[in-house]
């Protein structure tokens, strides 16, 4: 079942503009079993989640009525569309000081675009007023307190719920976890180290199979491997069999090591690509929507509406980008350099500072590329009431929803249908793990 729910666009003036939120419910399959409704949210910041429910497995269908819906300002919730281009949707953008002043361009022109077409609005696209927007679905629904899942972002969501409304979270599992109170861009920033940590990992694992692999059979030969596909596509952009085309920073971007086997199933794929060009001349700009607006246009508005703690001065991105590429060169400039969060219009509110001993259950990948195994750590440290499950060696992102040792769906179903958490955080081995790396030279 779906519905629209009206919320005010500004909670400070709870009598003023109002938006409507897309909410679908799905009632709990064993009426006798039936615990209360589990709200969910898979990340982002910018991804529907109208329909979550149908990826949750039986033993939580039948005890919680499945609540799923989009937050503000995304796909079928008042959503904030800027008019980007697919060039000014793209999200990361490689330092380079003959570059730079484009970058700048590019970040302030995606912040104009988006002020020009919802100056008044984007203030409230935040995640406190998200939380708040989940308090009134809890409210419409007739309950006490609301479950909830939340992936990735939405791991931050469910935090900042649990320190607004505490009397009112019930059983919250946060699923491959941000740390609240390093949002945002130093929190974007914990990616680098973790990913050379992740790169030595891949290149040990991928020199002990070059039989299958033919990227080298020592750890050095595997990486240079590597630098030498961006070097080249650097030069001349790789299009692969799906038409898509690839920059040595694209390549940078979406290689994954964290994830061994598919990061060098990624690069054979491209190698074997390399001999094919991509077109010289970007696609001409238009004001039309391009396909990627809606989820850039939500992501934007939410990393920058949330914290007023992103630099005003571009000089500053200048020197975190260079400083960030000498000492993380797999990713450090992408993910220090410049974004339209140096001019967007300031949310209404301060970022939510997370400290509480609210119960909780945190899941957690050891090798989660998108959020790192350290950002996790940072939540446990804020939620002193919550256990967190563990899973080394774990690759990926998005533990619940992915293969996962015994251990995850013993503590998820025991906290889900009784409510009692692990007695203390856990680590379990996930089943064929890859060899740890020899070394960390990244600090």
């Amino acid at each position: 079942m779906c519905a629209k729910i009206k919320v005010p666009l500004d909670y400070g003036r709870p009598g003023g503009e109002t938006i409507e939120l897309a909410v679908s419910r799905m009632k709990a399959r064993d009426p006798g079993k039936r615990h209360g409704v589990l709200l969910m949210n898979p990340g982002g910041p910018g991804d529907s989640g109208r329909f979550m429910p149908l990826e949750l497995p039986d033993s939580v269908r039948d005890r919680f009525d499945l609540i799923g819906f989009d937050p503000r300002g995304m796909w079928s919730s008042a959503p904030v569309h800027c008019g980007l281009t697919e060039a000014e949707a793209k999200r990361r953008h490689p330092y380079d000081p003959q570059t730079f002043a484009q970058n700048v361009a590019w970040a302030r022109t995606v912040a104009e675009k988006c002020r020009t077409k919802h100056g008044a609005r984007l203030p409230h696209i935040t995640t406190r007023n998200t939380a708040r927007d989940m308090d009134v679905i809890r409210s419409v629904l007739g309950e006490k307190k609301i479950s909830y899942l939340g992936v990735s972002y939405g791991t931050y969501l469910g935090a900042v719920y649990t320190q607004m409304f505490p009397d009112r979270t019930d059983r919250f599992i946060l699923d491959s976890a941000v740390d609240p109170n390093r949002v945002w861009r130093e929190y974007n920033r914990l990616e680098a180290p973790h990913a050379e940590r992740a790169f030595r990992r891949w290149s040990e694992w991928t020199a002990q199979r070059d039989a299958a692999y033919h990227l080298g059979d020592t750890p050095a030969k595997v990486r240079k491997a590597f630098w030498d596909l961006v070097a080249q596509a650097d030069r001349t952009p790789i299009k692969d069999d799906d038409g898509q085309t690839y920059t040595g920073a694209d390549i940078r971007n979406f290689a994954g090591f964290s994830m061994v086997r598919e990061a060098a199933e990624n690069i054979v794929r491209w190698k074997n690509a390399a001999g094919d060009t991509a077109p010289t001349t970007p696609p001409p700009a238009t004001d039309s929507q391009a396909p990627a607006d809606q989820s850039s246009a939500g992501y934007w508005s939410i990393e920058c509406g949330d914290a007023d703690t992103w630099p005003r001065d571009p000089e500053q991105y200048r020197r975190d980008a260079a400083r960030d590429k000498a000492r993380y060169p797999l990713v450090g400039d992408l993910t220090a350099g410049i974004t339209p969060c140096a001019f967007w219009t300031k949310g209404s509110e301060p970022r939510t500072v997370v400290d509480n001993d609210t119960p909780a259950l945190i899941l957690q990948y050891e090798w989660d590329d998108s959020t790192p195994l350290a950002g996790a750590m940072g939540l446990r440290k804020a939620m002193k009431g919550a256990r967190m499950v563990t899973v080394a060696g774990g690759e990926g992102h998005g533990v619940y929803a992915n293969p996962h040792p015994p251990c995850v769906d013993q503590a998820v179903t025991a906290y889900l249908t009784t409510g009692r958490l692990p007695a203390g955080d856990v680590t379990c081995q996930a089943s064929d793990t890859p060899p740890q790396p020899t070394a960390d030279h990244s600090n």
